[in-house]
């Protein structure tokens, strides 16, 4: 469903430019990949590129939308370089949607646990 561990490689996470390690686990497989932040505007939209070794580049964007009193967190994944490019199809994109539906809650428990924390990333 996700990064396991995610550690930042810079102070400046996340500013433009900045990157963070992350892990992911699959029952006793793991493997690690780099994040880098391409685009940001405060408490509106986060861009990421996530390179994952072999597999290759991946765009990830986020924007929040005013939503009544709530916010829409809209999320848009897909891959840029690499073998995750040639290799993607409906079936790999219904798995991020899957993927999504798991990391979004988990995203939502966290901003509500720690909202100031959040806005200031």
């Amino acid at each position: 469903m996700g990064p396991s561990e995610s550690t930042p490689l810079d102070q400046l996470w996340p500013e433009v430019g900045s990157r963070l390690r992350y892990t992911v686990r699959l029952g006793p497989w793991s493997a690690e990949g780099v994040t880098t932040v391409r685009h940001r505007e405060l408490g509106k939209e986060l861009e990421l590129e996530a390179s994952f070794k072999s597999l290759g580049t991946a765009r990830i964007f986020l924007q929040l939308r005013p939503w009544g009193e709530e916010t829409l967190v809209v999320c848009d994944e897909h891959p840029l370089r690499g073998l995750g490019g040639s290799l993607h199809n409906s079936v790999i994109e219904a798995a991020l949607q899957l993927r999504h539906r798991g990391m979004l809650p988990r995203l939502a428990r966290v901003v509500e646990q720690q909202p100031g924390e959040v806005l200031r990333a």
